[in-house]
C-alpha cells in the first residue's frame, strides 16, 4: 500500500469512527488501529446497534462479522472487527483511486 492509499485508509477510519484527532497529528498504522480498536470495543459495549450499522453501511461481509464475534474466534471481538474494518477501508481507498468518477464541467442546460 503506498502512501496516498495509507493516508486514505486512515481518513476513512477517523471519519466513519469519530477517532479524535489533530490534522497535524501523524498515526502510525499500529497506533491508527489500536485506536480503531479501542473505538470499537466501547462502541461493544455501549453503542453496538450504532457499530454494526456501520458495518452495514460499510458493506463488511454479515457473515465475517459472525465469525469474529463467535466466543470460539481467534482473536478479542474488538480485535477481530477492527481487522474487518481496516481491510475493508483499504479496499475503498483502493477502489476510489483507481475508479475515479471524471468531473462533469458542463451541466448548463441540463434539467433534472
Amino acid at each position: 500500500m503506498d502512501k496516498k492509499e495509507l493516508a486514505d485508509t486512515q481518513a476513512l477510519i477517523v471519519r466513519d469512527f469519530e477517532i479524535e484527532k489533530t490534522p497535524e497529528e501523524q498515526l502510525s498504522e499500529e497506533e491508527l488501529f489500536q485506536l480503531l480498536a479501542n473505538q470499537i470495543a466501547y462502541m461493544i459495549e455501549y453503542r453496538l446497534e450504532f457499530l454494526l450499522s456501520l458495518m452495514y453501511r460499510m458493506d463488511i461481509d454479515e457473515r465475517k462479522v459472525n465469525e469474529v464475534l463467535h466466543p470460539a474466534a481467534e482473536d478479542p471481538a474488538n480485535i477481530g472487527l477492527a481487522k474487518l474494518v481496516w481491510n475493508r477501508q483499504e479496499q475503498r481507498a483502493f477502489t476510489k483511486k483507481f475508479y475515479k468518477q471524471e468531473q462533469l464541467d458542463d451541466l448548463d442546460g441540463l434539467e433534472l
